[in-house]
């Protein structure tokens, strides 16, 4: 029983000392965010209590100088193509491997899993000249056509629960006369629901944080999004961080808001994805 009782006290120490670590930067950005620039000259600390609680006067200057409304529609369309090729493009991958028998399958599938340990970094170069021979420089499909074609994730994803979908169902509805497409339309995709919303859930977070390609292909100011609007803070507001602070609170807003609400739907579909 006491080792019991030291190995739980263990436990929770370490839980504690972890959500401290987690939550102790969060709170120095939000309490910033809120001060003014005497209490940022005053240098009290940052995880000093600003005198107005209520003071959101650098959440409007945070939102209007840094054209927070342009950077959040960029960043929506940006979500909304990338992710619905994502998933498209993925789930039919997914099933054309499992499904179908072709020469260099098993090629094919190690080709994807070399694909993802290979640094993206390394073929920047290549891809920056590809993205330009297309003319997609500086426009938003740049970014678009980059999410939907390198996520090789979402198609392992998806492979493990096409996998576990009876081959039974796709047997029958051929002997009713559906072809392929019309199996993959009316059987397979509903059932994926699952695998989905993880693939969504993932594939938005990781592209609503990313920095690198929207700053890459997209130098234009009018084409901001998210990541580069708060990086462009910088310049006038270099010494200003409760300005940046502000900016950096109304960026991570939406993702905690929506994680919160679809956390079971993330755990659900790699709980399911890793038993199948």
């Amino acid at each position: 029983m006491t080792r019991r009782a030291v190995a739980r006290t263990l436990v929770y120490l370490s839980l504690i000392a972890a959500t401290v670590v987690v939550l102790l930067p969060l709170a120095a950005v939000l309490l910033t965010s809120l001060k003014s620039e005497r209490e940022m000259a005053d240098d009290s600390g940052a995880l000093a209590l600003p005198d107005d609680l209520l003071n959101f006067h650098n959440y409007a200057t945070a939102f209007e100088d840094g054209r927070m409304l342009s950077a959040f529609a960029n960043t929506a369309l940006i979500l909304l193509f990338a992710i619905g090729g994502t998933v498209l493009i993925g789930s039919m991958t997914a099933y054309a491997i499992d499904r179908f028998t072709f020469r260099f399958k098993k090629l094919v599938v190690a080709l994807f899993l070399v694909a993802a340990l290979v640094p993206g970094v390394t073929t920047q170069v290549a891809t920056f000249q590809i993205v330009n021979s297309f003319g997609m420089f500086d426009s938003l499909w740049a970014p678009i056509v980059l999410y939907m074609g390198t996520d090789i994730v979402s198609i392992y994803i998806f492979l493990q629960f096409v996998r576990s979908i009876p081959i039974s169902l796709d047997e029958a509805a051929r002997l009713d006369g559906a072809n392929a497409f019309t199996i993959y339309r009316k059987i397979i995709f509903p059932l994926l629901k699952p695998a989905i919303a993880t693939v969504v859930i993932v594939k938005g977070i990781t592209t609503y944080n990313d920095f690198y390609i929207p700053f890459l292909y997209m130098p234009s100011e009018d084409l901001g999004v998210i990541s580069t609007s708060l990086f462009r803070f910088k310049g006038p507001f270099g010494a200003h961080w409760e300005t940046i602070s502000a900016g950096a609170v109304l960026v991570i807003l939406p993702t905690l808001i929506v994680f919160l609400l679809l956390q079971r739907f993330i755990y659900n579909g790699f709980m399911k994805g890793a038993t199948r």
